[in-house]
This record gives C-alpha cells, structure tokens and sequence, in this order.
C-alpha cells in the first residue's frame, strides 16, 4: 500500500469523480484509475462503486476512510514537524465556527494568524455544533468554536471563551416583558422559536426540559438568531436565544431571563483529544488561547 494510492483514493471519495479527482491532483485520469484499481487488488476488497453518476466509497472504501486520511495527515505532520523545526510554518489550517457566532473576533483572529503565519493556507468554514464536532473528530479541522451543553462532547479539549444567559424573547406588549425572569415550566406552555437541533442553545434547552420533565412546543426554527428576533417580533411565539441578540432588537423585543433552571449559552474553543496537532494548528490555537479571554 503506497501514500500515493491513498491520497487518489481520498480524492476520488472528496470529489465523487475520478475526472474532478484527476484535476485536483494535477494528473492524468487513467492514472489515478490504475492506483486505485492496484489498491483493491492488494486489499482484495472492491473500494469504489462506480455504477452511479457519482463516484461512492463501498462498505470496505467506508471502513478505509478514515485510516487514509489518519496516514496521510500523520505524513504531512512529519513534515510540517520538521518545516517548523526550521522556524517555519506552512501547510494548512481548518477552522469550523458555529452558526452566527458574532461574540468571538473570529475575522480578527484570522487576519492575526495570517499576518503571522503567510505561507499557511487558511480555510474556513460555519456549520451547525454537531457538524463541527463530527469535523474535529475526523481530523477535518484543526480547532472549531462550538456551542456546547452543561456537558462538553467526549474525545475532545475545549476551552469556554463566552457564558452568557439565554433568554425568551418576546415583544414589549407581552405581559411576559414586564418581567425579568421566567421559569422554564411556564416558558414551555407557549409556542417556543428556537435555534436548530445540532446546536448548543438547543442542547441546552433540551437538556433543562429533560431534566424537569417539561415538555417543549417548539413551532419555529432558524439557523440565525436574528431571524428568531424577527419571527418573535411579529407575534409568533417566545424566541429562545442568547441574550445578546436581544439586547440588540431591544427597541423591539424584551429578553427575559429564563430560569429553574438557570440556562446559559456557552461557546468553546474545541480541538481533537485524540490526533496529534499540526505545527499550523498548535499556532493557531497558540493565538487563540491568547487572544480570547477564558470564562
């Protein structure tokens, strides 16, 4: 089994084609075909099912995946290792962001990493908690700020960089505005507005109905808590949201604190427990923890 036949099979399975797989390689499709084709014959197993309009990896090629990825970025680590020891840094840095976090400087932590480190290529890239812990656990990304509940996800280090209190908002001429707080019970009796499952202000919310044993009405969703703002704005029921993105609309919405339990919207700086880091990525997370004051 050679490097070079792992990484066309990663290709083919990224690009679900061996034409798109070829280009990206900067090689010649029949010979990303006759790598392929000699790996299934070493390993004996069929890796690819090229029976559809797009390349898929078979139940062998799904078991694989992951070990090709570990081998071909425990390889590029040696050699950033050794770059490093050079006093250089190069390579590439992923970095996964929540959905509309806006109280981490997450373009000013870019632009400092850059400044400092040039020759990385950065990519960057905003998906639901679930999905970015998924990417940490895969190796697909160096470091990620998450949502998380009382309870962060196994297999990983994290860091809480932002603790806030979520809150129902509602609009001025709601009784409920006229307080500053709610117990969750009685919160739940109305149609609620709220973040998507996968993200950390819906685990926590879950988390608190199941441990009082409060049945939840959920009727909206949104993947941006402005949109929440709006929809509660127009009489739709009680967003359930950071504060914040309340005190923003405060003209026009109320944020009331919920409690019994007390909830609160916590954003981690998140790396894997589990796979060695990058020079790139130890940089990265360097500046990180630097820059972002812990809670």
């Amino acid at each position: 089994m050679e490097l070079r036949q792992l990484e066309y099979f990663l290709a083919v399975v990224e690009e679900r084609s061996f034409t798109r797989a070829a280009a990206r390689l900067h090689v010649a499709q029949p010979g990303v075909s006759t790598h392929i084709r000699r790996l299934e014959q070493e390993l004996g197993q069929p890796l690819l099912d090229r029976s559809g309009p797009a390349v898929r990896p078979t139940q062998a090629g799904t078991t694989l995946l992951p070990y090709a990825r570990s081998a071909l970025s425990a390889v590029s680590g040696g050699r950033l290792a050794l770059d490093e020891l050079a006093g250089l840094v190069r390579g590439r840095l992923s970095v996964g962001v929540v959905t509309s976090c806006s109280t981490v400087p997450v373009a000013d932590l870019m632009a400092d990493f850059h400044r400092s480190y040039p020759e990385v290529e950065i990519h960057l890239s905003e998906a639901s908690s679930d999905r970015l812990v998924a990417g940490l656990r895969a190796g697909e990304l160096d470091a990620a700020l998450i949502g998380v509940a009382s309870k962060p996800p196994p297999g990983l280090h994290h860091l809480i960089v932002v603790d806030e209190p979520v809150v129902a908002g509602v609009v001025p001429e709601d009784p409920l505005a006229a307080r500053d707080v709610v117990p969750l019970a009685e919160l739940c009796e109305r149609p609620l507005i709220c973040l998507p499952r996968g993200t950390g202000v819906r685990a926590v919310l879950e988390e608190a109905c199941e441990s009082r044993g409060v049945p939840m009405r959920i009727t909206m969703e949104a993947a941006d808590p402005h949109r929440l703002v709006q929809l509660a704005e127009r009489g739709l029921g009680a967003a359930v949201l950071p504060a914040p993105f309340a005190r923003r609309h405060g003209d026009r919405t109320r944020g009331v604190e919920i409690v019994s339990p007390r909830i609160r919207a916590r954003i981690a700086l998140a790396w894997s427990a589990e796979r060695g880091m990058s020079p790139a990525g130890q940089a990265f997370l360097d500046l990180a923890r630097a820059a972002l004051t812990p809670v």
